[in-house]
């Protein structure tokens, strides 16, 4: 079997390169997956940057979203068999998805929704668990009352895109929903937002409503530049989850005022410490592909890229690190 790969080239971080790995072979748990597409997320520039920075002894494969078909599975594997179709947002620790065969744990795997393609099932798993851990997991949104307001800080983005519909099917909050541009605006609002708002000035937007403060805010970009407008925003007892790293000291004083709550959310903790409820990760994503195949929520692919490629890959971080994206860029293998 002969696997091809896109890593960080060791010599030269700022750059890729093609090599060709050896089989991984396969631990009790794990599935080996042949990889048909693979979506590019934040986290794949922030790694590539850190390498950029730090360096690198050897290639090292990113990406971490992926659909495919399972070649193998391990001793204690269950539930899945060589054949089935998959998706999964993987392990940070582990090598990516930017390879033709990956090695995952079957706990944080999902079946594949049968209503998608490749590309549109690529663009699901990483959002989808960080959407779903961040707002059930952390804000306990699905036991809010009726008549408590979420406000999501970048709501067109890949996690945006599905936190809104998440929150509209499983909780009763009032949907607020951040965008800057009118097509940004429209696609949260296709998605169930209720109210959008100019990220630029956020308690001046909601002022106009007649809004003061909500009760839960979801942070899905630039956490230092939106803190002070957080923190103001917060109802006293409210809670702030964010899943972006702060680059410096966060000031907490109208927090512990208000005794509100702050969360963080990093989809890679189970898989990183090998939590007790690690399989939590593969009921998310089976339950994310019910509401797929019901239509009840829509893949937020929005560009497809062919090929696995050092040029396909290099585009595909181009286009995140430009922070425009509305929804995800997949390539396909």
């Amino acid at each position: 079997m002969t696997i091809r790969a896109i890593a960080i080239n060791p010599e030269n971080p700022q750059q890729f390169i093609e090599f060709q790995p050896e089989k991984p072979s396969a631990g009790e748990y794990d599935l080996l997956v042949e990889v048909r597409a693979a979506s590019v997320n934040p986290v794949d520039t922030k790694v590539h940057k850190g390498a950029q920075k730090n360096g690198l002894q050897a290639p090292r494969i990113l990406g971490w979203d992926a659909s495919g078909i399972v070649r193998e599975v391990g001793s204690k594997v269950e539930g899945f068999r060589p054949g089935d179709e998959v998706y999964y947002a993987g392990d940070l620790t582990r090598p990516g998805s930017n390879s033709t065969f990956q090695l995952v744990d079957s706990r944080i795997t999902g079946r594949k929704p049968a209503s998608l393609n490749w590309a549109e099932a690529a663009a699901i798993p990483l959002t989808a668990l960080t959407a779903w851990e961040g707002l059930f997991d952390r804000l306990h949104l699905d036991r809010a009352e009726e008549g408590k307001t979420l406000l999501i800080v970048g709501g067109a983005g890949g996690v945006g895109s599905l936190a809104i519909p998440f929150a509209r099917l499983h909780s009763k909050v009032k949907i607020i929903a951040t965008a800057s541009r009118p097509d940004s605006a429209q696609w949260c609002r296709d998605r169930g937002a209720d109210l959008v708002i100019d990220y630029h000035d956020m308690p001046g937007e909601l002022e106009k409503q007649g809004i003061k403060q909500v009760d839960y805010i979801f942070c899905l970009n630039d956490t230092d530049g939106h803190w002070e407008a957080m923190a103001k925003l917060i109802a006293p007892q409210g809670h702030i989850c964010t899943i972006v790293e702060n680059a410096k000291p966060l000031d907490m004083e109208q927090l512990k005022l208000k005794s509100a709550a702050l969360h963080w959310e990093l989809m890679y903790t189970r898989s990183m410490y090998n939590t007790p409820d690690i399989a939590r990760q593969g009921e998310i994503l089976d339950a994310t592909a019910k509401l797929l195949d019901d239509g009840k929520i829509t893949t937020s692919l929005s560009k497809t890229l062919e090929g696995l490629s050092v040029e396909t890959l290099t585009e595909a971080h181009r286009l995140v690190l430009e922070g425009h994206m509305r929804g995800k860029v997949v390539m396909v293998y």
